[in-house]
């Protein structure tokens, strides 16, 4: 026998190797699919259809969602930005009641009043659109609405109590458009420690009637 002989002898037995393989591995696959039965098919094309129908609706309320917030803040980006206009406001009432040369004047007076009047129209214009100035003065410092800017002492007010407001802050409906800026109260040290021995002897007395 010549060594193409045997060559082409061993090709043949490779590929009736490699059909059979096939073979098997196909005859395996059919035994699976023949093990699994028909409620199991059903059940498990059930469980794809639940999972699919489930993740139809969290996109449906993720939409829903998304659509609200463009129609309830839509304006918020644009309402931040005219806050500017509000401080402008401000700056220009105190510029000109600073103004040494304008001091009880009638141009002063009448300055004013044209600041005052615009600065209440613009106020007005917000609150029609659900945009609310923050409550600050004497109010308790709130992390949520207030940033404190600076303590001030004063022993008249409990600490925390604001009694300064620097800038004033906004709301957009339940959404902060920017923090007011304040400043706190706070008691010096000689009335601090008064009120602690007053709380101390309070306490006592209480323990002491009980």
């Amino acid at each position: 026998m010549t060594k193409e002989e045997i060559n082409n002898n061993d090709n043949i037995i490779k590929e009736d190797s490699n059909d059979q393989g096939l073979k098997d591995i196909s005859s395996k696959s059919k035994v699976k699919e023949e093990e699994i039965l028909p409620e199991e098919k059903i059940k498990n094309l059930e469980d794809k259809l639940a999972r699919t129908l489930a993740e139809m609706e969290n996109q449906r309320r993720r939409f829903e969602k998304e659509r609200e917030d463009a129609f309830e803040y839509g304006g918020f980006a644009f309402a931040k930005e005219t806050l500017n206009l509000i401080d402008n406001l401000e700056r220009a009432k105190q510029s000109l009641e600073n103004d040494e040369n304008l001091k009880n004047t009638e141009a002063l007076k009448k300055s004013v009043e044209h600041i005052e009047i615009i600065y209440k129209d613009v106020i007005s214009i917000f609150k029609k659109n659900n945009i609310e100035p923050i409550k600050s003065i004497d109010q308790k410092l709130d992390p949520n609405l207030h940033q404190a800017m600076m303590e001030i002492e004063d022993n008249s007010k409990d600490s925390g109590t604001i009694i300064q407001e620097i800038q004033k802050g906004f709301l957009m409906k339940d959404r902060l458009l920017r923090p007011s800026l304040v400043g706190v109260s706070k008691k010096n040290n000689e009335a601090k420690n008064k009120k602690d021995t007053k709380d101390d002897e309070k306490q006592q007395k209480t323990k002491e009637n009980k």
